[in-house]
């Protein structure tokens, strides 16, 4: 078993060991120390990370022995070695944990909430609470936990039999058997946990609710302690500043002068889409009148009709739908239409008196070139063909005029 230092001091940073031995795990090298300072994951926090010697620790396992593992990427050997964490990420996650069991306790106490599980992540932090809360909960929340970080108080670290800490005021119940750790924020909260932890509240520096949804019948609540905090703080000013110099108003006029965005670009993209359908009905007269005529053949894909078989320029996918649709509402018209780059998007339409298998034109399209695509006899469309549109065109007009 090895000796957990940080159990009682998560501020040592570095810390002399013996190896005991250096062996494989899950494929990569670890190695098993007679006692450590690094934090394995465990409880929702993520591994330290640091080095061994001159061999970096990439990930810290608990196994179910009581052992810690180290993997490790660099020359080790049994006997003494130095070890030393990554300082900037332990404390990171110092506060995030504190800060996770102030903030959890403030839901306990002023909603009622209780706390179901807990995720460090590698930029944020979550709570998933076990029940819905209102923002008006969430603010009281956040309010009282701040209040508690801003008063400094101590974060002491005590150890307790099962026995004993079952007659103790748990904010959650330990399903833990042995000594338990217990974490104890005077007069707030007591919990039991295997976590690392500053020394008193006030080193959590502020705390905030980033964001909240309903999941799984409660609340998840991300969260922010400490230097996430003022990251946190600084990508939104960023973010906000940015977009006061794109729209020139005062933050506090962004909210209404996006609305008003949106409601421009609904009203634009109205308008656009107006025009768009009166083009595609220009350009399908137009198109329409040049159309070919394809006299009776035999088969099942073509008979007597009328066929525009065409590349367009400056329309889309969903343009080359609205011609083909336009030039097909005549009777007896089959419409072909494709896009003028590879890969080549393709649109075939017929009218309903029209005796043409546009899904069936559409497959030999896909054996000939490629791509991908599908539909019914009246329509079917598809994209990805490998050919010039000059190509596509004259195999269309191929296959419709000999379709066997």
């Amino acid at each position: 078993m090895t000796e957990r230092l940080y159990y009682r001091d998560s501020y040592l940073a570095d810390f002399d060991a013996t190896v005991l031995r250096v062996m494989s795990h899950d494929g990569r090298q670890a190695a098993v120390l007679d006692r450590t300072a690094f934090y394995p994951t465990s409880g929702g926090q993520p591994f330290d990370t640091g080095t061994l010697g001159t061999a970096k620790v990439v990930d810290v396992v608990d196994d179910d022995d009581g052992v810690i593992v180290h993997v490790i990427e660099g020359e080790l050997g049994p006997g003494p070695v130095h070890g030393a964490i990554d300082w900037a990420r332990r404390f990171e996650h110092m506060q995030q944990h504190t800060g996770q069991h102030v903030l959890s306790a403030a839901f306990d106490r002023v909603a009622g909430a209780r706390t179901e599980s807990f995720h460090l992540g590698s930029t944020s932090s979550t709570i998933d609470l076990n029940r819905p809360l209102s923002p008006a909960d969430i603010e009281r929340a956040e309010v009282e936990a701040n209040r508690v970080v801003w008063e400094d108080r101590p974060v002491n670290v005590r150890f307790a039999t099962a026995d004993e800490a079952a007659s103790l005021p748990l904010r959650k119940e330990s399903v833990r058997t042995g000594t338990l750790r217990l974490i104890e924020v005077p007069d707030f909260d007591l919990s039991a946990c295997g976590g690392t932890h500053v020394a008193r509240t006030g080193a959590i520096g502020s705390m905030v609710v980033a964001s909240s949804e309903r999941f799984r019948g409660g609340t998840r609540v991300e969260f922010l302690c400490g230097v996430r905090a003022v990251r946190g703080h600084r990508a939104l000013r960023e973010a906000v500043a940015a977009s006061v110099r794109l729209v020139s108003v005062l933050p506090g006029e962004l909210p209404a002068v996006i609305e008003r965005l949106q409601t421009e670009i609904k009203d634009s993209k109205r308008q656009l889409k107006d025009l768009r359908t009166r083009l595609a009905g220009f350009e399908a007269a137009s198109l329409a009148d040049r159309a070919e005529t394809i006299g009776a053949v035999s088969g099942e894909i073509a008979g007597g009709v009328r066929a525009v078989i065409a590349a367009i320029d400056g329309f889309d996918q969903a343009g080359l739908k609205e011609l083909a649709a336009a030039i097909t509402s005549r009777s007896g018209y089959v419409a072909a239409l494709f896009s003028t780059v590879p890969p080549i998007a393709s649109v075939l339409a017929r009218a309903s008196d029209a005796p043409v298998d546009c899904a069936a034109i559409l497959k030999r399209l896909i054996e000939r070139f490629g791509g991908k695509g599908g539909g019914r006899p009246e329509l079917a469309q598809g994209g990805g063909l490998q050919a010039t549109s000059d190509e596509v065109v004259a195999f269309t007009r191929e296959i419709i005029r000999t379709p066997n």
